[in-house]
C-alpha cells in the first residue's frame, strides 16, 4: 500500500512538474520604431508593434509603462494563445515638448519565460516653421 501512494505521489509531482514547463513567451517582430523626422504643428505619432506568444502557454500581458507621459502604450488585455499574433500600439505626443532627438522607453510585463521586454520609440520633432 505504501508503494502505491508513493508510486502516486511521484507521479502527481512529474505530471506538476512538465505542466509548469509550459510557458509563455513573447517574441516581437521589432523592437525599435522610427518615426523620423516630423514637423511640431503634428506633433502626435503613432505606430504599432507586432508580436507573437512563440510560447507553449497563453501570455498574459500585466502591464505595460512608458519612461514618461508624453507615449502611451496600448495592448491586449486577452490572453494571447500560443502560436498567436498581438499588437502594442504606441503614441507619441510632443506637444508643448522641446524640439530635437528625443528616444522613449515602453517596458512591457508578462508571465512569459522573459517577463520584461523593452521596446523602444525615437525620432526627431523639428521646430515649427
Amino acid at each position: 500500500m505504501k508503494k502505491l501512494v508513493l508510486l502516486t505521489m511521484m507521479l502527481f509531482a512529474f505530471v506538476g512538474f512538465a505542466v509548469a514547463q509550459q510557458k509563455a513567451e513573447i517574441k516581437f517582430d521589432k523592437v525599435t520604431h522610427n518615426f523620423g523626422r516630423f514637423s511640431e504643428k503634428n506633433p502626435v505619432q503613432e505606430c504599432t508593434f507586432t508580436f507573437t506568444n512563440v510560447g507553449q502557454a497563453p501570455l498574459v500581458i500585466n502591464q505595460a509603462m512608458a519612461t514618461c507621459g508624453c507615449t502611451v502604450p496600448s495592448y491586449p488585455k486577452t490572453p494571447i494563445k500560443p502560436g498567436e499574433k498581438g499588437e502594442i500600439k504606441v503614441t507619441y505626443n510632443g506637444k508643448d515638448k522641446f524640439p530635437g532627438h528625443f528616444k522613449k522607453t515602453i517596458t512591457i510585463y508578462t508571465n512569459g519565460t522573459t517577463e520584461i521586454t523593452r521596446i523602444y520609440v525615437e525620432g526627431v520633432m523639428e521646430e515649427a516653421k
